[in-house]
């Protein structure tokens, strides 16, 4: 099923639409395709048996859609197929210090996704979801791997949320001030933060020794 791509400048829902600070405000898919691939975690709201949750979990995009998997027990899967959802991507590019508490800031980018999951249903194109995942990771991982058997792609629920319903929010820039605090005598600047990968630590049973190169 293809889905509509969000348009450069308009919100695609009401509810999508940034109010606070607007002029941060990106809806255009390939803004909103950049966030959602930036971080490996997404943090999926939802309710379920009268309660709401907010949960933690591994995504990764292919196309226009946003992925996730997990058991089949799942409680939060069986959720998401059976009724509307908020899915957030945030990552924080830079601390900015100004001069004043009050102006002090995060550099950040941040997307918004709205919608309902839908079960990939077809074998093979649930591996291929997986193997999109496994190389997300690493890339030319997947081919190294023992084979996948059809026990564990059945075990394994994999669902897709369009990408149609989303909005980013960005702030990439420095300090701003007021201009009567320009010469208090404090430092302002940015300091800019990054995900680095460490040493890898490998398993004392691997028979390779040579570890994966992983995207940061």
């Amino acid at each position: 099923m293809t889905h509509p791509r969000p348009s450069p400048s308009l919100a695609p829902s009401s509810r999508t639409r940034v109010r606070r600070l607007p002029d941060r405000a990106h809806y255009d898919f390939d803004t909103v395709a950049a966030v959602v691939d930036a971080s490996r975690l997404c943090t999926i709201a939802f309710a379920w048996n009268g309660s709401v949750h907010a949960l933690p979990t591994a995504h990764w995009r292919d196309g226009d859609h946003l992925y996730i998997h997990g058991a089949r027990a799942s409680r939060m899967l069986q959720a998401l197929v059976q009724d509307e959802c908020c899915v957030s991507v945030a990552r924080v590019d830079g601390l900015v210090f100004a001069r004043s508490a009050f102006h002090h800031s995060m550099n950040y980018r941040s997307a918004v996704i709205y919608g309902r999951f839908e079960a990939v249903e077809d074998a093979a194109a649930k591996e291929a979801a997986l193997r999109a995942f496994i190389e997300r990771l690493a890339p030319g991982r997947w081919t190294q791997l023992r084979p996948v058997s059809a026990k564990e792609v059945h075990a394994t629920t994999v669902l897709r949320l369009p990408l149609a319903e989303a909005s980013v929010k960005i702030r990439d820039w420095g300090v701003k001030d007021d201009a009567e605090d320009m010469d208090w005598p404090v430092w302002a600047g940015v300091v800019p933060l990054d995900v680095v990968t460490g040493p890898p630590q490998t398993d004392p049973a691997s028979v390779v020794g040579a570890a994966p190169a992983v995207p940061a």
